[in-house]
């Protein structure tokens, strides 16, 4: 095989260096897409109407019914670290993914056991004001399933996209561009998910049975599993070299060891043996950590002529670089959490204040937890004109194909901000009709379609700021830190649901009156909820001035002369051949 058929750091499933005609491109990858698609069906199928489980079954409080649903969702997202760790480290993506989805499904498979057995749940109500709150048993069972999916989604999340992304060649122009759309593909398709989940799912949960809905979604990730395992031989592999956790904790070992040590002027002098090619250009930022690259008297003993020197003592400028690049994207990665924060109000007290609205089309009632679906349309419509009309556009007009991801992740942090104002102007409306017909009022005489705007807006600055954290954080990452830097990204949809968690627990105890009511009442309609979301309005405000400075400080990693002269000599050469 010639090196323009060869793809770039990658093997095939028997360790030998993968061939482009062979492996790799968008079959594997759709493939791959298989797994998320479902696990997204089965989140979101959970995640979105699980606060009306809790509330209407469970018999939970509001509040603790949301946070229920945030520190589940956000235990998932966490859990993208371990994920990510364990494939970088020791397991690779492609045996990470095999295991943890299997576990996901088996989760869901427990969900839906839990959901039909009637002794895992309390007592109908006989009168509301006699129900009965499940009990520890209930509780725990409905928590182990649930904490099971939560390990299993961690644990796939972290490594779908990356090893979707494996499938294509950053050194060919033409599958570095494949790549580029992949992203944008891999969230529509995922957002299809969504789009089942909070339609047919939400509707089977609500009319038919949630043991059955859950079935359904143990079963279809059971198939993506074994459709996976039909691309084996397809596959493009990245070898696991060493574990990055490490490596950060050796460089940074080695510069507070260095600390009294002045850096040379000529950045020459630092260690450096990676050979040119594979090299990354030294920086100016977090110039202390280029202490750990100085050269000391100790580290080349006698004894140690033959040896390589510790890293704990001594570390490479590439090697230093790679830790620098990971630490520049730390200020972009805490920005972000507080959209995640407002999402999480869209699958809380968004479906809470729908529960009590007027839903009928015709006969038809619709499931509180299906408004969810015109977030999704929001993020499909978002999605179609993106690739279709902006990214041709914007690559005509500025050479470039779309937004960069830094003004992607800016445009979602404007949208949500506006999104929560929108969402406090319809519940001061819900409010003063609530407070009109009578608290006590089943469903509202004010239409839930009021809620669109609110869905609308979220959804849209989702599809921007998922593709564009998603790019942002695989593309600004190294190479061998990829799986990792996907898991940090996901940290932030985890920190979010956190957040958004302990911001509604601060809430309700600092608004409580002496009548034991607050912005965050048991019962919304006696809350309010509208100063709640003002105030995630106000602190998206803030959030996007400090990321506006974060996105000006930031430097993107610089090419390697190298590689770009090769990249210009391999162009040259398919011009000739041409």
């Amino acid at each position: 095989m010639s090196s323009t058929t060869i793809a770039a750091d990658a093997v095939d499933h028997e360790g030998f260096p993968a061939d482009k005609s062979k492996t790799g491109g968008w079959v594997p990858a759709a493939l791959i897409l298989g797994i998320e698609i479902c696990e997204r069906l089965s989140t979101m199928g959970i995640a979105v109407n699980l606060v009306t489980y809790l509330g209407g079954t469970m018999h939970l409080p509001s509040a603790v019914s949301a946070n229920t649903v945030t520190d589940f969702m956000g235990t998932s997202f966490l859990l993208c670290l371990l994920g990510g760790f364990l494939a970088d480290s020791f397991l690779g993506r492609y045996k990470t993914i095999a295991i943890f989805s299997t576990i996901q499904a088996m989760g869901t498979g427990m969900l839906a056991i839990t959901t039909k057995v009637p002794q895992l749940r309390p007592p109908p109500c006989a009168a509301h004001a006699n129900c009965q709150t499940a009990n520890g048993l209930q509780m725990g069972m409905l928590y182990l399933a649930l904490y099971l999916i939560a390990l299993g989604t961690g644990g796939l999340k972290s490594s779908v996209s990356g090893f979707g992304s494996d499938q294509f060649d950053e050194r060919d122009e033409k599958e570095k561009s494949q790549m580029a759309y992949f992203f944008n593909r891999f969230f529509l398709f995922i957002s299809i998910g969504t789009l089942a989940a909070v339609t047919v799912l939400v509707y089977l949960e609500d009319n038919v049975s949630r043991s059955l809905a859950y079935g359904i979604c143990s079963l279809s990730m059971f198939i993506a599993i074994f459709i996976f395992f039909s691309g084996t031989r397809r596959y493009r592999y990245k070898k696991t070299v060493r574990s990055p956790v490490v490596q950060i904790f050796q460089v940074i070992a080695a510069a507070i060891r260095k600390r009294k040590m002045n850096v040379p002027y000529d950045i020459n002098m630092l260690y450096e043996t990676n050979h040119e090619a594979s090299r990354i250009q030294h920086t100016d930022q977090f110039r202390f950590l280029d202490k750990a690259a100085i050269v000391a008297e100790d580290d080349f003993s006698e004894k140690k002529v033959a040896a390589s020197p510790n890293p704990w003592n001594l570390c490479t400028v590439t090697r230093v670089e790679e830790v620098k690049m990971m630490a520049r994207l730390l200020p972009i990665w805490a920005t972000t959490i507080i959209f995640w924060t407002t999402y999480a109000q869209m699958i809380t007290f968004s479906v809470d204040q729908a529960s009590t609205m007027e839903r009928s089309i015709g006969n038809f009632q619709i499931p509180a937890g299906s408004l969810n679906v015109f977030f999704v349309a929001a993020i499909l419509i978002t999605l179609g004109v993106y690739d279709r009309l902006i990214m041709p556009f914007w690559k005509k007009w500025k050479g470039k194909p779309g937004f960069t991801s830094l003004q992607r992740i800016a445009i979602g942090l404007v949208l949500s901000t506006i999104g929560m104002a929108a969402a406090a102007l319809v519940e001061m409306k819900r409010l003063s009709v609530a407070k009109s017909a009578g608290r006590t009022t089943a469903t509202l005489p004010i239409s839930v379609f009021l809620l669109i705007p609110q869905f609308f807006l979220v959804g849209s600055g989702e599809a921007f700021i998922y593709t564009g954290q998603l790019d942002f954080f695989i593309t600004q990452s190294p190479k061998g830190m990829k799986t990792m830097s996907t898991g940090l990204f996901l940290t932030t949809l985890s920190l979010g649901f956190f957040f958004s968690s302990m911001l509604v627990s601060i809430v309700k105890g600092a608004t409580r009156s002496h009548r034991g009511e607050g912005w965050l009442a048991d019962k919304i309609n006696y809350g309010r909820l509208d100063l709640f979301y003002a105030l995630l309005a106000v602190l998206g405000v803030i959030n996007f001035v400090v990321y506006s400075i974060c996105a000006v400080w930031y430097k993107p990693k610089k090419p390697n002369p190298a590689m770009e002269m090769g990249n210009v000599a391999n162009g040259a050469g398919a011009e000739e051949k041409c």
